[in-house]
């Protein structure tokens, strides 16, 4: 008799290496994928919210219309917000808790120095607007003077000149506005632009400011030397000073250009109000801590050398159409409680996230 094989049936279950485990399904890429890519998670996460108010609008629980038309006019509070959280990339990148909260301070100071050129001392347009955008230059470089230079905590430095330019604005005009005829006129820099197609108008600064500053930007952190040179000292100091990188020289460098795109930012606040206000970045709870919520959502490691942004404009562009669709949810004043509500859970959740996503970085790397 011809004895029976013993041996076991081939195992066909599908392998991807070497030590016999099973590839992970399709659920299971999916959400590494969300948990390691900002960008992805935050553009679902828009979707979901512009359709579930979609829902809510077709069943008439909202005061309005939350329609293309509404969130296209939404877009006027995202360009100087948006604006503001890449500046605030650029200081967190450099690392060592590089923070900055005197950015709406900045927007009050550089806005209120805009108006006088062009409202009160007659200035034309474009050499008022290099002007302003060099003083607001002059502002994050004394930030980072005390912080590159002197070594003060970002925190103490940039919440110290954040007092000083706040007052500065208020007494410059004795508390009031600018509102002369030119600088009326300067809202024609934001008016609403038609589009074809017959899609809604669009706040013209989305395409004069935002887009250029956005990927000027972006070029800077990711095709110049002093792009790597940033996320290298944000990353590790240490290796960067072995490196013979000047870690003083890019965390100036970082406050400098967080001043000039507040610089930006107060031009368009200015042309947005028709009037210099010396409280444009600071009225309520000012632009700074959104600013940095906004960062913080899209991916920006507040340890430094972390962040893209792709995430930081879709951050922002959630954040700005979440607290249009709470508006409407919410009759009177309790609309912008619970928008301050919103946003401390989104920072909540974004830091934990991002938590969680640098210890499953750290677990991946071959040991």
């Amino acid at each position: 008799m011809t004895p029976q094989s013993t041996s076991k049936p081939a195992d066909t279950t599908t392998r991807d290496d070497a030590s016999g485990a099973r590839p992970p399904s399709p659920l299971a890429r999916l959400g590494r994928l969300l948990l390691h890519d900002r960008v992805a998670l935050l553009i679902l996460l828009l979707v979901v919210l512009v359709a579930w108010m979609m829902i809510l609008d077709r069943g008439g629980y909202l005061l309005g219309p939350y329609d293309a038309t509404y969130m296209a006019a939404a877009l006027e509070s995202f360009v100087p917000l948006c604006i503001l959280a890449l500046a605030e990339m650029l200081v967190i990148l450099s690392g060592r808790g590089g923070i900055d909260l005197s950015v709406g301070a900045m927007v009050s100071l550089t806005g209120m120095a805009f108006g006088f050129m062009v409202g009160e001392w007659g200035w034309p347009l474009w050499p008022s607007l290099v002007a302003a955008l060099a003083f607001g230059t002059a502002l994050g470089a004394v930030n980072g003077f005390l912080v590159a230079v002197l070594g003060f905590p970002s925190l103490i430095a940039t919440l110290a000149t954040g007092y000083a330019y706040s007052s500065l604005a208020l007494v410059s005009n004795d508390n009031a506005p600018i509102s002369t005829k030119p600088v009326q006129d300067l809202h024609g820099l934001t008016s609403m632009t038609e589009l074809p197609l017959g899609l809604p108008p669009v706040p013209r600064q989305f395409f004069t400011f935002l887009i250029p500053c956005a990927v000027l930007v972006w070029l800077l952190v990711n095709r110049t030397a002093f792009g790597r040179r940033l996320y290298a000292v944000g990353t590790n100091e240490t290796a960067a000073r072995y490196a013979a990188l000047s870690v003083g020289g890019v965390r100036f460098r970082a406050f400098a250009l967080a001043g000039l795109l507040s610089g930006v930012a107060a031009v368009v606040t200015v042309g947005q109000f028709a009037s210099a206000r010396p409280d444009a970045g600071t009225v309520g709870n000012g632009m700074a801590l959104p600013a940095i919520t906004i960062a913080v959502l899209g991916g920006v490691a507040i340890t430094g050398g972390v962040g893209r942004v792709g995430g930081v404009i879709v951050a922002a562009l959630l954040v700005v159409w979440l607290n249009a669709g709470i508006l409407l949810y919410f009759e009177g004043s309790a609309g912008s409680r619970f928008q301050l509500l919103a946003l401390g859970v989104l920072l909540i959740a974004s830091t934990l996230l991002n938590a969680v996503a640098r210890r499953s970085r750290r677990r991946r790397r071959p040991r």
